[in-house]
C-alpha cells in the first residue's frame, strides 16, 4: 500500500465523486458524508506521509529522483516520432521537503472546506463531485514530477473551480467565474508553448535507442539538468539563441513566471481574484485562497527556477520589484475595502507579494521563508474567509460598515477574529510571523550574497506590515468593539456564537498556527534539505550556463 501511497490520495476523490454521481439527488446526507470520506482519506494518506517523511534522511548530492520519496513510475504514453526519436511520457510521482508540507496543508484545509460545505443546499450532488475532482487535480499538481502530467492536473483545476463559482456563487458569479476562467487560461497557454519548447529540446539520459535516436521527455528532473538538452535545440543553454532581441531561454522563463504568478496572484494579474473571492461560497473561497494560490508559486520553485536557472538569476530583481509592489499595493487596496471579503482578498495579494520577494532572493532564509509563507498563509487565509463566511451565513451581508459592537454579542467569535487577523499581520509567536521574518532575513542578505535583491527593497517591504496592522486593526475596531449597532435591528438576534461545526473548522487552524509560531522547526526541518539542494542547483547551474555563454555562447 505504501508503494502506491501517493496515487491512493490522488485518486481516492476521484471515486468518491463517481459514487456521488450515481446517487440521487434526494440523498443529500449521504453525499455529504461520503464526500467527507474521501477527503479524509485524503488527509489521512497524507499525514502517513508526513511523519514517515521525518524518518528519511536529508536531501543531499544532486537533483535526481533519488532525492524524493514514495516514487511511483509508469509508462504511459508513448510513440515512435520517427526521425525526431521516441515520445515518452511518464506517470511520475515523487515527494520532497517542497512538496510535503504543501500537501498535507492541502489536504487539511479540503477537509475543512468540506466541513463547511455541509450548509449547501443547491443542487448537492453536483457541488459535491466537482470539489471532490477539485481535490484530486490539486493534489497531483504537488506530487507530478512529469511535467504534462503535472499540466494535466493544472489545467483540469480550472473546470471545477469554474462551475464551483459560477454555479455556486453570488449575484455577479458569472463574471467573476469567467474572468477567473480567462485569467488562468492564459497562463496555461504560455505555461503550454515553453512546455511544448522543452519538449523539442530535452532527451532522456537514461534511454538511447539502439539506432541512436533519442528518447524525448516531459521529467522534470531530467529537464533541470542542463547537461539534458538536445545540442542546437530551441532552449539549449550552451547557445544563446534569441527572438527580438531577447534569449529564447529567457523567453520561456518568462512564459511560465508569468503563467504562474497569473495563479499566485502577483501585480497586475491580480484582478480576478477579488472578484472571485467576494462571488465564491465559503468553502470555495477558502480553498482558493487557502491552497491554490500557493500552486503558483510552488509551480515557480519546482519549474521555472530548476528549468531556468540562468534567467532566475538575471531578472531577480524584477522579481523581487514585482513582490515589492504587490506588498504595498495589496495593502493599499486592503485599506480601502469596505467588503470584508475584498479586503481579506487584498491582504493575500499583499501577503503572496513576500513569497515572491523570497523567492527573488535567491538565499536559503529566502526561499524557506517564501514556502514557510505559503504554508502559513494558506491556514491563515482559509481561517479569515471561513471568518467571513459565519457573519454571511447569519446575515447575508458582507459590509464592515454595518456592523459595529460584535464583541459584545459574540465573544468567542471575536476572539478567533482577533486571533487570526493578529496572525496574519505577523505577531510574534503565531505563523505568519516566521515567514515574514525570514523572507526579511533572505532579502536582507541576498545584497551581500549574491546581489540578486537590493535591500532597499527589504526596507520598503516591511512598510507591509505597517499596512497590515492598520487595516486589520481598523477593521477590528469598527466591527467587532464600541457600542452594538447592526444594519437590521433583525441581526440582533440572528448574531449568535459560533456553532460545534464551526468551532470543529477552527480549532485545527488555531492548533497549527500557534505551533507553527512557537515551534517552527517542525516545518523548517522538513524542508530543509530540500530547500538548500533548490538554493545550489539554481545558483550553480544558473551561473554555469551564464559563464558559458559569456565564454563562448553564439
Amino acid at each position: 500500500m505504501m508503494n502506491y501511497l501517493l496515487s491512493l490520495i490522488i485518486w481516492t476523490p476521484v471515486v468518491g465523486a463517481l459514487i456521488v454521481l450515481l446517487m440521487k439527488d434526494r440523498q443529500a446526507t449521504a453525499i455529504r458524508w461520503i464526500s467527507l470520506a474521501a477527503v479524509l482519506l485524503q488527509l489521512a494518506g497524507s499525514s502517513i506521509l508526513l511523519f514517515q517523511f521525518y524518518q528519511f534522511p536529508e536531501s543531499g548530492g544532486s537533483y535526481s529522483i533519488e532525492s524524493f520519496h514514495f516514487v511511483e513510475k509508469a509508462d504511459w504514453i508513448t510513440m515512435d516520432l520517427g526521425g525526431w526519436g521516441v515520445l515518452s511520457i511518464d506517470y511520475l510521482l515523487g515527494v520532497d521537503g517542497l512538496s510535503v508540507p504543501l500537501l498535507w496543508m492541502s489536504t487539511l484545509i479540503l477537509v475543512i472546506g468540506m466541513i463547511s460545505s455541509w450548509s449547501i443546499t443547491k443542487q448537492v450532488k453536483g457541488y459535491f463531485a466537482l470539489y471532490l475532482l477539485l481535490s484530486s487535480s490539486i493534489i497531483g499538481c504537488f506530487v507530478a514530477l512529469d511535467f504534462f502530467l503535472f499540466y494535466i492536473f493544472f489545467e483540469f483545476m480550472l473546470l471545477p473551480m469554474y462551475f464551483l463559482i459560477g454555479i455556486w456563487g453570488g449575484i455577479r458569479r458569472e463574471y467573476a467565474s469567467i474572468k477567473f476562467f480567462l485569467y488562468t487560461l492564459v497562463g496555461s497557454v504560455l505555461i503550454l508553448v515553453a512546455m511544448i519548447g522543452l519538449y523539442i529540446s530535452v532527451s532522456d539520459p537514461t534511454e538511447i535507442l539502439a539506432d541512436g535516436r533519442l528518447v524525448r521527455t516531459f521529467n522534470l528532473l531530467h529537464m533541470s539538468d542542463p547537461a539534458n538538452f538536445i545540442a542546437g535545440s530551441i532552449l539549449d543553454p550552451t547557445y544563446l539563441k534569441e527572438w527580438g532581441g531577447v534569449s529564447i531561454r529567457s523567453l520561456a522563463f518568462l512564459f511560465l513566471f508569468v503563467g504562474f504568478i497569473i495563479k499566485l496572484p502577483a501585480v497586475p494579474f491580480h484582478t480576478w481574484l477579488p472578484d472571485a473571492h467576494v462571488e465564491a461560497p465559503t468553502p470555495v473561497s477558502v480553498v482558493l485562497a487557502g491552497i491554490l494560490l500557493k500552486i503558483g508559486g510552488y509551480g515557480l520553485l519546482r519549474i521555472a527556477y530548476p528549468i531556468f536557472p540562468e534567467a532566475a538569476l538575471d531578472y531577480s530583481w524584477w522579481v523581487g520589484f514585482l513582490g515589492v509592489i504587490a506588498i504595498i499595493y495589496g495593502g493599499f487596496n486592503a485599506m480601502a475595502q469596505s467588503d470584508l471579503k475584498k479586503l481579506i482578498a487584498y491582504s493575500s495579494v499583499s501577503h503572496m507579494g513576500f513569497v515572491l520577494l523570497g523567492i527573488a532572493a535567491g538565499t536559503t532564509e529566502g526561499y524557506s521563508g517564501a514556502v514557510f509563507q505559503m504554508v502559513s498563509h494558506g491556514f491563515i487565509s482559509a481561517a479569515l474567509f471561513l471568518i467571513a463566511g459565519v457573519l454571511y451565513d447569519r446575515t447575508h451581508d458582507r459590509m464592515i460598515e454595518n456592523y459595529s459592537g460584535l464583541a459584545e454579542k459574540m465573544p468567542y467569535f471575536t476572539a478567533v477574529t482577533v486571533f487570526f487577523f493578529f496572525a496574519s499581520l505577523g505577531l510574534p509567536g503565531l505563523s505568519g510571523f516566521i515567514g515574514e521574518l525570514l523572507v526579511f532575513l533572505g532579502a536582507f542578505q541576498s545584497s551581500s550574497i549574491n546581489g540578486q535583491v537590493p535591500q532597499w527593497m527589504a526596507v520598503l517591504a516591511t512598510f507591509g506590515l505597517v499596512l497590515s496592522a492598520a487595516y486589520y486593526l481598523w477593521t477590528l475596531q469598527r466591527m467587532f468593539y464600541g457600542r452594538l449597532a447592526l444594519r437590521e435591528v433583525a441581526w440582533k438576534d440572528m448574531l449568535t456564537e459560533l456553532t460545534n461545526r464551526e468551532w470543529l473548522m477552527f480549532i485545527p487552524l488555531i492548533f497549527i498556527v500557534l505551533l507553527l509560531g512557537i515551534f517552527p522547526h517542525f516545518l523548517l526541518d522538513l524542508m530543509n534539505g530540500s530547500i538548500n539542494q533548490l538554493k545550489e542547483l539554481v545558483f550553480e547551474n544558473g551561473n554555469t550556463i551564464i559563464q558559458s555563454l559569456n565564454s563562448g555562447g553564439s
